[in-house]
């Protein structure tokens, strides 16, 4: 893959990060597009820019942006915020998700990996703290181009006073080159909801085109990823900026 990122293919996921950036959470834990987080962390001074667009059957919509890096706090972890504006039912809301991410046990073929993960959720439109959220995420890599990502946790919404137990599976099927990826989840939440489609499972099914190691796109069709009972169209960039002196990870979603 060439190492350069041209100019011209960075303007698409620099328009979406900027847009998506002045646009409430129903924040995917995982910091994507893709409900299903990896129990990877990179290299310390890594960060990454992680955008998406999402269009509802219902005319539901979502303008997300994720900036995140990774620090040393005595062991490598992932810092990020997830900035989030929405419409559900003709109202539009933004709010903002910090969360943290570190590895315990490292990924290697055929054997399972995990992390632990956490953080908040806030309204900007009400300066309301809106809910908590943990998570392990643990992935089992089935060889250098299949992996199988299982997750499992908590979310408090505390505008409904509401506890869930959270729940996701994926599986990650690259090319050898790492240019095409192709990506199957499942993905949500059980517990009490006054509609049914919130507890109900959510799917997507995505695409990533990595034409160069720092740019990735992603398409990907999903059902009820908010619980709302709608079909979706999501479109995702991601840029990356490796450390000095260090390569962009392959295997970083």
């Amino acid at each position: 893959m060439r190492p350069t990122t041209p100019h011209r293919a960075a303007l698409l996921p620099l328009a979406v990060c900027a847009l998506a950036c002045l646009m409430p959470p129903r924040a995917h834990a995982a910091g994507t597009a893709y409900g299903t987080d990896t129990a990877d962390v990179g290299e310390v001074g890594n960060c990454k820019i992680e955008s998406w667009m999402s269009w509802a059957s219902n005319q539901d919509f979502l303008a997300v942006s994720n900036p995140s890096c990774i620090v040393d706090l005595s062991r490598p972890v992932e810092i990020s915020a997830q900035i989030q504006r929405a419409r559900a039912d003709d109202e539009w809301g933004a709010s903002i998700a910090p969360k943290f991410k570190t590895n315990i046990l490292p990924t290697a073929i055929g054997r399972f990996g995990v992390a632990v993960a956490g953080g908040a959720m806030f309204d900007m439109v009400s300066a309301e703290n809106t809910g908590f959220f943990a998570y392990v995420p643990a992935t089992l890599r089935m060889s250098d181009v299949v992996r199988v990502n299982l997750n499992a946790g908590w979310l408090w919404d505390r505008i409904a006073d509401q506890h869930y137990f959270t729940y996701a599976a994926g599986v990650d099927y690259r090319t050898a080159d790492n240019v095409w990826t192709l990506t199957a989840e499942i993905f949500g939440q059980l517990g009490i909801a006054d509609t049914a489609s919130v507890t109900q499972p959510r799917a997507q099914l995505g695409l990533r085109w990595r034409p160069v190691d720092q740019i990735s796109m992603d398409v990907i069709l999903g059902r009820n990823i908010t619980g709302e009972n709608a079909n979706w169209v999501t479109l995702a960039t991601s840029i990356r900026f490796p450390a000095p002196d260090k390569p962009v990870q392959k295997d970083d979603k």
